[in-house]
């Protein structure tokens, strides 16, 4: 996997052909493997629910698909080798898939850290590690994470989920260094809270405890953005466009915060 001959390295040139996005069948890494593919570029999406993948092959969110779990190593390098298989080596990893759980500190068990950290942390591992080889030994690649605002500062009640971004943002930075010379990138990018089915869900969840409206339980979640509303999952992925560019080949070790000005 990677392995690529002189000639086919001159014909592909230093530019993404081969995107691979986890969590790709819905909110942010649904957008951006649609925004990747409407460049005209390959793009695998690989996630747990294979009904949701197999969903967004049909709507043509990505041309190939392959389930998996980003906390299982084994699995992931086999999903990841059946996707070089399919469409050619990783160019540009975008590491999406994560999870969020909300509770007070006092009743966060080790257990719960353990998941977060398994999900948000160890999921990004697991998918770096088999592609990352061939990027540096074809002298170029893209490793975008998408971590999260939490990454950057502290959020009350959701204490092990902000512990595990702030260790992904730890590994993307050190990764950079790794990485400086050999032609690879890693960044991350910072949403705040944003238009997906997670946040739906944490807005439900308020209204279920709270009896509060719709409404009221959305002021909750926009009142940390200064511009007074949800990010789009668009604006994320074009974000990712951008580091996956040449044009961004010096930009790398970065946390670029997408929240309305709120970090």
């Amino acid at each position: 996997m990677g392995a690529e001959t002189a000639a086919q390295r001159g014909e592909r040139g230093t530019s993404v052909r081969h995107v691979l996005v986890t969590g790709g069948a819905r909110g942010i890494g649904r957008a951006v493997a649609s925004a990747f593919r409407e460049r005209g570029m390959r793009v695998s999406i690989l996630g747990r629910d294979r009904a949701a993948l197999d969903e967004a092959l049909a709507a043509g969110v990505a041309d190939f698909a392959m389930s998996a779990d980003v906390t299982d190593e084994q699995a992931m390098a086999e999903a990841i080798r059946a996707a070089c298989e399919a469409g050619g080596a990783i160019d540009c990893l975008v590491a999406n898939a994560g999870a969020a759980t909300t509770a007070p500190f006092v009743r966060s068990t080790a257990a719960q850290f353990r998941a977060m950290t398994e999900v948000n942390l160890i999921g990004v591992v697991n998918a770096i590690h088999p592609v990352l080889p061939g990027m540096a030994e074809r002298g170029f690649g893209r490793i975008i994470v998408v971590a999260s605002t939490a990454a950057l500062k502290g959020y009350a009640y959701v204490s092990a989920y902000c512990a595990a971004k702030h260790a992904a943002l730890g590994l993307v930075r050190a990764l950079a260094l790794e990485t400086a010379r050999k032609g690879v990138t890693v960044n991350a990018l910072c949403p705040g809270f944003t238009d997906t089915d997670m946040v739906a869900s944490g807005i439900e969840a308020v209204m279920a405890k709270t009896g509060r409206s719709h409404e009221e339980a959305l002021a909750d979640f926009v009142a940390h953005n200064p511009q007074g509303r949800l990010v789009a999952p668009r604006e994320v992925a074009d974000a990712a466009l951008w580091l996956a560019g040449e044009g961004a080949g010096a930009v790398t070790g970065q946390a670029i915060a997408i929240a309305g000005g709120e970090v």
